[in-house]
């Protein structure tokens, strides 16, 4: 527990990081910040994390970050030097995308409610998007003057398409409820928020159950396919098949198919 911020590992391997700043709807502030970094970095390292579960307490999931962190609250300010906004990103915003996009391990992204900008990033970058009908996603840089920033260039043409990407950056266009989960932004849109966050809670338990390291190679494959070619993508898939024929995990597998019984796996 820190500042306006929960991060637990459970016993069923999930990492759980909850957002708790209701008072200004989980707006980031630096130490909020970083300390999702930290939690995401260690995640990669620590074999007890099988899965990570974002979310945020009350009706908002993240606002982006708190202005008063944001360097671009000091444009126009004497002494202000625009060539420090893009080390900030570098090593804020930037940094927590960057880390779910490439944690070579689950990542499910609970949306309580509201999420703008950078927060609404936050949702996207894991592997797998809840919402329920109350949850909305919304885009505001064009009514300050900023360009589109933690990744959302990246993330949003790859989910919903480049026109509708454009819209929703340049016109401010936003998403509501079951519209993210047909429009490619989210996986499930559940009932209301308490089945949100039972659903959301039952998934990430489930993927932590399931052949860590093979998911995470699966992923790494899925998230490059992009900016892969398909001959380099076969042959990405011949080696990262090959690391998972090493693990423990494949075996149990095996075993538990000529068995007739459900694999336990242990991430190995």
């Amino acid at each position: 527990m820190t500042d306006n911020i929960t991060i637990a590992l459970g016993a069923d391997h999930v990492l759980r990081i909850t957002l708790d700043r209701p008072e200004a709807k989980h707006a980031l502030t630096i130490a909020m910040r970083d300390a999702i970094v930290a939690a995401l970095r260690d995640a990669r390292t620590n074999p007890d994390v099988r899965c990570v579960l974002l979310t945020g307490t009350g009706d908002a999931f993240c606002a982006g970050m708190d202005l008063s962190a944001s360097t671009v609250s000091q444009a126009g300010k004497p002494g202000f030097d625009p060539r420090t906004t893009a080390e900030a990103l570098r090593v804020g915003v930037q940094a927590f995308i960057r880390e779910l996009w490439e944690l070579d391990k689950p990542t499910v992204a609970a949306v309580n409610g509201t999420a703008v900008g950078p927060g609404a990033h936050l949702a996207l970058a894991c592997d797998f998007v809840l919402v329920h009908p109350e949850t909305r996603f919304i885009w505001s840089f064009h009514r300050w003057g900023l360009v589109v920033d933690a990744g959302g260039a990246y993330l949003l043409p790859r989910l919903v398409g480049l026109p509708r990407a454009k819209a929703m950056v340049m016109l401010g266009e936003g998403v509501v409820g079951a519209d993210a989960v047909s429009e490619g932004l989210a996986y499930r849109c559940c009932d209301n928020v308490d089945t949100l966050r039972s659903e959301s809670d039952a998934l990430a338990v489930r993927l932590a159950a399931g052949p860590t390291r093979a998911l995470g190679l699966s992923k790494r494959l899925l998230n490059t396919s992009f900016e892969t070619d398909l001959a380099d993508s076969l042959e990405l898939e011949g080696a990262y098949q090959s690391l998972a024929t090493a693990s423990a995990d494949l075996v149990e597998g095996m075993a538990a198919f000529a068995e007739k019984r459900e694999a336990r796996f242990e991430g190995r």
